[in-house]
């Protein structure tokens, strides 16, 4: 898809997204506690031919499966915009158990000082790519074109960056063929930073984002501005995405709650 294409359907979809959200205020009104379930497993539909470093994998997780009416139908769009990607969803525990089997004590036990859903999943999402491979969207995130139009079979890894002229790179997408030296360094720093408690500055720079900073610089990498590749709300928002948790997004946690005492 070109950029013009691109930016036409990034519009559409903030619009059809939009008016999702008008009608989930009004379905949650009448079946305030209805919730839809995302599959744990979803096969592929399409095969095709054409082999890829970046395995056909779809990685995500959240608090629960169980969601409300935007949450499931930003799903949905998804899987019609991956069609030849497996999915796999991955709940609290089992991304725990991961964890233990795949990899040393050390990682694990900074894993388990983790209080806060979304740094776990920060930690997480690093590691199952790193071993197996795939891709990995939040689970609010959603895509503006298809999958095999944005990740080429030739690419190894793909970033997505903030802004056109900022190097300045986020998680809520990563893909990548296993072993990604990039990652493998943002384990070991998520690690350290666990350790050292480094929690004064929040989520953002103990397991997110911010600790790709200075890891990349030896590296070519393959990047797109966030724009071209999926948008953050599209169809849903913090309200509909954390209905049965209220408050609970990591941007309520104070620094000293992110660790366990």
């Amino acid at each position: 898809m070109n950029i013009l294409l691109t930016i036409v359907s990034n519009r559409c979809i903030r619009i059809f997204g939009n008016l999702i959200k008008l009608l989930s205020f009004v379905f949650h009104y009448i079946f305030p506690k209805y919730r839809f379930t995302i599959p744990e497993f979803s096969k592929a539909k399409i095969k095709r031919k054409n082999n890829q470093h970046i395995s056909r994998t779809i990685w995500q997780t959240n608090y629960s499966n169980k969601v409300t009416l935007p949450m499931y139908l930003n799903y949905l769009f998804n899987r019609l915009m991956s069609l030849d990607y497996d999915y796999r969803y991955v709940s609290t525990e089992s991304r725990k158990e991961f964890i233990k089997e795949n990899t040393d004590n050390r990682t694990y036990n900074a894993y388990l000082q983790l209080n806060d859903g979304a740094a776990q999943a920060d930690l997480w999402r690093l590691i199952v790519i790193n071993k197996l491979g795939g891709l990995y969207m939040d689970i609010d995130a959603t895509l503006v074109k298809p999958l095999h139009c944005l990740l080429k079979p030739t690419y190894h890894s793909f970033y997505v960056k903030l802004k056109k002229n900022n190097d300045e790179l986020t998680n809520f997408f990563l893909a990548s063929e296993p072993n990604n030296i990039v990652y493998q360094r943002s384990i070991k720093k998520i690690v350290s930073n666990i350790e050292e408690k480094k929690i004064e500055h929040g989520v953002y720079f103990l397991t997110g984002p911010g600790v790709f900073i200075g890891l990349t610089d030896d590296q070519e990498i393959i990047s797109e501005e966030r724009k071209f590749v999926c948008i953050q709300g599209a169809f849903t928002n913090e309200h509909f995405q954390y209905m049965d948790k209220p408050r609970t997004k990591w941007t309520y946690k104070n620094p000293e709650d992110l660790l366990k005492k």
